[in-house]
């Protein structure tokens, strides 16, 4: 168990956010920096169109397949995982990852590029995709595309498991110290209300989503504006302290300037990549499902997606954190204490109100993560075997929300970073190699007269 921990703490140290950094850099630069060419038209055609008949086919609304990859983002690394980086990376690590958020908008935005175009029907007619489909479908060696797809689902149904053990056990644990509820009611609460929604199907799934979404990251959001008006005198000091910490942390983090500076920005980029997503693949599913009449179209809801996660929801966290001051103290560099320091801050703020908002929240973000992980997990079951063995791998993904609950099958944790890894392999390589495609795809969107030039037209 010692060497599976050492290979995933070496693996996560700076390999796998070096290959996601330079992959999400090769694809800005081969997409042309789009995301800096049109951020007022991507708003116009996402957040813009909310609530208006969409264009296409699909099965369910782009909105709905936004909140739905939201559920999977959103979770306890925007208010655990933050702060960690903040204690083991210094301030300058909310800059750097702002920066992995933006170089990877352009990574995600060729997942669901793909996931969208090789998309088809299943069984029962609901659409489905992601990088199983475009793996298999679209690279042009059929042995390497089917070997890449089959190894993507099996490593991602397997991962799920040990992921949702874990994503369980800390929202009962939430609950257990805040409210003093046993995990074993806890954990079969979850378990049940997941399996009523999970079991209903992608639009069950996108109905529960598309209300919870934007009441829990509101919720979260104004709690979090509120704690920082407040304290608005240090909101100088705090951006600052952000800017200078990025080029030049503290020696107080401990090594030389090179190594103090390398430290600060891999918890950066680390936290970005496990907050956004970016390169996992896994949001390319939510959105194949969606109706649109271009895939690029449907891609711009990933780019709202990071901004929502990462530069607004972890950005909050950040400065929370940074601003309260909880940082400083003396025990804050405690393992346990740092993956509660919003809990203390919004504490320190709000009194016990503010601690129970946070456990809240928490459970809320969880939960919503809980489902949608097994609605993925699902599909990759019913991509290898078919929709037998989706339904199957959702009754072992409830079982595992219990087992994981109260602390259960913990050695199965070790390899959670170690099988994401294999997930990750797959999906950037089939980026990569697809890569000509995703580029001719957007071309196709913004040259053509039925789509960009269209919409400005109309516009105008």
């Amino acid at each position: 168990m010692e060497i599976i921990t050492a290979i995933s703490d070496f693996l996560w140290g700076y390999p796998i956010i070096l290959m996601l950094f330079f992959t999400s850099l090769y694809l800005t630069f081969k997409l042309k920096f789009f995301q800096f060419r049109y951020p007022l038209y991507i708003f116009k055609q996402t957040l813009g169109k909310v609530g208006k008949k969409s264009k296409g086919e699909g099965t369910i609304t782009p909105f709905q397949s936004l909140t739905t990859a939201l559920s999977s983002t959103i979770g306890a690394a925007n208010i655990v995982g933050v702060p960690v980086a903040i204690m083991m990376g210094g301030p300058g690590a909310v800059f750097w990852m702002w920066v992995i958020a933006v170089v990877g908008m352009s990574l995600k935005f060729g997942e669901t590029v793909l996931g969208m175009h090789y998309r088809e029907k299943n069984e029962i007619g609901e659409y489905v995709g992601g990088p199983t489909y475009y793996m298999r479908k679209g690279i042009k060696w059929p042995l390497l595309g089917k070997i890449l797809a089959t190894w993507y689902a099996v490593f991602l149904m397997i991962e799920l498991i040990p992921s949702i053990m874990v994503q369980s056990n800390s929202v009962a644990s939430t609950i257990e110290e805040s409210f003093s509820l046993s995990p074993w009611v806890t954990g079969t609460a979850i378990a049940l209300v997941v399996a009523i929604v999970v079991f209903g199907g992608v639009k069950r799934v996108a109905r529960v989503t598309s209300a919870l979404v934007p009441f829990m990251a509101l919720l979260y959001i104004l709690a979090g504006l509120l704690l920082i008006i407040m304290n608005a005198p240090q909101i100088p000091d705090a951006i600052a302290l952000i800017f200078t910490e990025a080029f030049n942390p503290s020696a107080a983090l401990g090594g030389g300037a090179g190594a103090v500076l390398a430290e600060t920005i891999r918890w950066g980029f680390a936290r970005g990549i496990y907050s956004n997503e970016a390169g996992i693949g896994t949001s390319s599913i939510a959105h194949a499902a969606a109706k649109t009449d271009h895939p690029v179209r449907q891609a711009f809801w990933t780019v709202i997606e990071i901004i929502i996660d990462t530069l607004v929801i972890c950005t909050v966290t950040g400065m929370v954190v940074i601003i309260s001051g909880v940082w400083q103290h003396d025990d804050a560099a405690n393992d346990s204490v740092r993956e509660a320091l919003t809990a203390r801050a919004f504490g320190e703020t709000f009194g016990t109100f503010g601690s129970s908002l946070i456990s809240i929240s928490l459970i809320f973000f969880v939960f919503s993560t809980i489902t949608v992980v097994v609605f993925y997990g699902a599909r990759q079951a019913e991509y290898l075997f078919g929709l037998w063995a989706g339904q199957v791998m959702k009754a072992i993904y409830v079982i595992s929300i219990v087992i994981g609950a109260v602390g259960g099958a913990t050695i199965l944790w070790a390899f959670l970073d170690l099988t994401l890894f294999f997930v990750i392999l797959p999906n950037v390589i089939a980026v990569i190699l697809m890569s000509p495609k995703i580029a001719e795809l957007k071309d196709e969107f913004f040259k053509s007269g039925k789509y960009y030039k269209k919409d400005v037209k109309e516009e105008n």
